[in-house]
């Protein structure tokens, strides 16, 4: 009997010890790794990122690398009119009338401005002794212009006006036309006054200036219509 008790006893620690030495010492619930992880491979890779800002579109492959169309826009243009409207205006008369001018031809506009402007004193044409009577008695005078200086390349068309002083151009004019070269250029004379023709003021102008192909000059009032320097232009061609 006794002898059966410790048998049964030494097969049972044999069955204990086959066992522990199954399970390799191993604590399969405690591993060290995260869930979802590749023990095997021993590696954490990354997930997939980019480097681009959150919402940052990425392009794709067969993106073109030139820049996108600027659409409509384009370089501004440094061409300027063929037509070039230049006047004197001493009360504002002639200016209106040339403001016009180039509104109808689509021209440059360029006043010429005395570099000693007129006062009323100046433009009294009943007092002999005014500046104004005085330079128109002395055909030699040439005010200085005082404007910024303009070429006239490229031009084709230059309307010249001015009011008419005594029946002739004022001197001022006669710098102006000495000062270019018209060569090429179709010169139009037309002048503002109550009641006085253009008389020999073309005539006069075309002599100083020596070069150009000038047409007769025309005469207006302050109020002329839109309409009626509209008619003139168009008898011109």
């Amino acid at each position: 009997m006794m002898k059966k008790t410790i048998a049964a006893a030494l097969a049972a620690l044999l069955v204990l010890a086959l066992a522990a030495c199954e399970n390799g010492g191993k604590n399969t619930e405690g591993s060290s790794s995260p869930a979802g992880t590749n023990a095997t491979a021993g590696t954490s890779a990354p997930a997939e990122t980019s480097s681009q800002p959150a919402g940052t579109p990425v392009p794709s492959a067969d993106a073109s690398s030139q820049p996108a169309e600027s659409g409509s826009a384009s370089a501004p243009s440094a061409d300027h009119s063929t037509v070039l409207v230049a006047f004197f205006s001493a009360t504002g008369t002639t200016k209106g009338v040339a403001e016009k001018i180039a509104a109808i031809t689509g021209g440059d506009l360029y006043e010429i401005v005395p570099a000693e402007p007129y006062s009323d004193a100046d433009l009294n044409w009943n007092d002999r002794g005014s500046r104004s009577t005085k330079e128109q008695n002395d055909k030699s005078v040439r005010p200085a212009i005082g404007s910024a200086a303009i070429g006239l390349a490229g031009y084709e068309t230059v309307y010249l006006g001015f009011p008419i002083w005594w029946g002739e151009e004022p001197r001022i004019m006669d710098t102006f036309v000495e000062a270019h070269a018209f060569d090429g250029i179709t010169v139009i004379p037309f002048c503002t006054s109550a009641s006085s023709g253009i008389g020999r003021s073309g005539p006069n102008m075309e002599a100083l200036a020596g070069s150009g192909k000038w047409l007769d000059g025309k005469r207006f009032g302050g109020n002329v219509s839109e309409a009626d320097l509209r008619a003139w232009i168009e008898s011109l061609k």
